[in-house]
């Protein structure tokens, strides 16, 4: 079973930034979805970015200050985050759906529909 580590959380006050990045145990081809979900504290998981086929989805709540990307080469994929607010703090994890299987704009937000998830990282920004 394929597993996703993530990595760069960590603790920041508001308006800084970090990026975190996510490494599969073994290269895998043909990913069409990936994404990133935070749960933050004594609220359920909810969704922050997607990127699947060239095509980008973030959650209102991010728009404008975080970014999401790949390098495919590496088969890392990054949330660059920038402006942090207190209200982003959580544990972020990473998703990806099994190869040659793309995600929609609608789609992406359901977490059901990853096959492969990270332990995830911990984010808090403070005030």
């Amino acid at each position: 079973q394929v597993q996703l580590v993530e990595s760069g959380g960590g603790s920041v006050q508001a308006g800084g930034s970090l990026r975190l990045s996510c490494v599969p145990s073994e290269k895998i081809d043909g990913t069409l979805c990936m994404g990133w979900f935070r749960q933050p504290p004594g609220r359920a998981r909810e969704e922050v970015a997607a990127i699947s086929i060239g095509s980008t989805f973030y959650a209102d709540s991010v728009k404008g200050r975080f970014s999401i990307y790949e390098d495919s080469a590496t088969n890392t994929l990054y949330l660059q985050m920038n402006n942090l607010k207190p209200e982003d703090t959580g544990m972020y994890s990473c998703a990806r759906r099994r190869p040659r299987t793309g995600c929609s704009s609608a789609s992406w937000r359901q977490a059901t529909i990853y096959e492969y998830w990270g332990q995830g990282t911990q984010v808090t920004v403070s005030s």
